[in-house]
């Protein structure tokens, strides 16, 4: 492996590591270099189809464009695609191979190895740096046998690490020493850096807890990165819960689009580019409205899970809405 790599991991999911490894593939590209994003395993329903024809993350995808390139299903060999609590599609180097529960895909998890060895030497012939993203929280110490897309890819690639926290959310310090804490003495020495992520404020407030921070786990924290409002970049998987949690005020004016948000949603980020149009109203309904008035378009997304999200639609009284819609004329996608 020639490339140069760099790992990114966070204290736990949605903490920002996608788009800081879009950014690094931004900055790097910007200094001249050749560089491509890597994610060896992604969970996620919001897939990118390539060129060839194969299924990858949306994440990789949108990496890949940071960094000026097509994207390839290299840069993400692995994307497992729930389908119900317990099971999940697996799709490997674009293809699906299977639907699996947890302890089927456990079982063969030991062919993947090699095919996620390949896809990161065949990028690293090929750039110059290579930007890894981790999955979720390396901390999770009940699936350490079962990692292959943590510290267990940072020594195949013999990558140092850099630790993201949400502080956002709160509890940020606890997080990034717990995490540490965690780890087994030969995978935090692949830490070699702390990042905090989504700072809103005075960054001055934060510099008894930075100095704490430092002293407590060694580590070296390299920065603290503000928190960016209106960043259009794609979801990873789930419709955030402002969305859809909050009833959104009807905007007579504008016209209405209403999306049924399944529990098992797929795709979502196909309807991300209405909520940038300044003359639509954009609506996720999780339950049928209380206002008479019916949407000027209703759209029934994708699903990895049909029988269970018609049962869903069934019970929830979104048929007869549906229904009513069609009657009205709306037209219905």
């Amino acid at each position: 492996m020639s490339a140069r790599k760099i790992m990114i991991q966070g204290t736990a999911s949605n903490v920002g590591k996608s788009v800081i490894t879009a950014a690094l593939c931004s900055y790097f590209r910007e200094e001249g270099f050749r560089v491509a994003p890597f994610k060896s395993q992604n969970m996620s329903n919001n897939s990118f189809v390539t060129a060839c024809g194969g299924e990858m993350g949306r994440a990789q995808a949108f990496q890949a464009q940071a960094c000026g390139i097509e994207p390839a299903i290299e840069m993400n060999p692995i994307l497992l695609k729930p389908s119900s609590e317990m099971g999940a599609q697996v799709v490997v180097l674009g293809k699906a191979v299977g639907v699996m529960t947890p302890g089927e895909y456990h079982e063969f998890q030991p062919h993947l190895i090699g095919v996620i060895r390949d896809s990161l030497e065949k990028l690293c012939s090929v750039y110059d740096i290579v930007i890894i993203e981790g999955a979720g929280s390396p901390a999770e110490i009940n699936l350490r046998r079962f990692d292959i897309a943590n510290m267990a890819v940072a020594k195949m690639a013999c990558a140092p690490v850099v630790l993201v926290g949400d502080i956002n959310l709160g509890g940020v310090f606890a997080a990034l020493v717990g995490t540490l804490e965690l780890l087994t003495a030969e995978e935090r020495a692949l830490v070699k850096g702390l990042l905090i992520n989504k700072f809103r404020g005075d960054i001055s407030l934060l510099g008894d807890g930075l100095e704490l921070l430092q002293g407590k786990t060694g580590k070296k924290v390299l920065g603290v990165i503000p928190f960016v409002d209106g960043l259009q970049a794609a979801e990873e998987d789930l419709i955030p819960e402002q969305k859809w949690r909050s009833a959104r005020a009807l905007e007579p004016e504008k016209l209405r689009i209403e999306v049924i948000h399944y529990p098992h949603i797929s795709n979502s980020t196909d309807f991300e580019c209405f909520e940038r149009e300044p003359d639509v109203s954009l609506r996720f309904l999780t339950r049928v409205p209380d206002s008479e008035a019916l949407p000027d378009a209703l759209i029934l997304p994708g699903t990895k899970s049909t029988m269970a999200d018609l049962a869903f639609v069934r019970s929830s009284g979104f048929e007869a809405y549906i229904r009513g819609c069609r009657r009205a004329g709306v037209p219905i996608v």
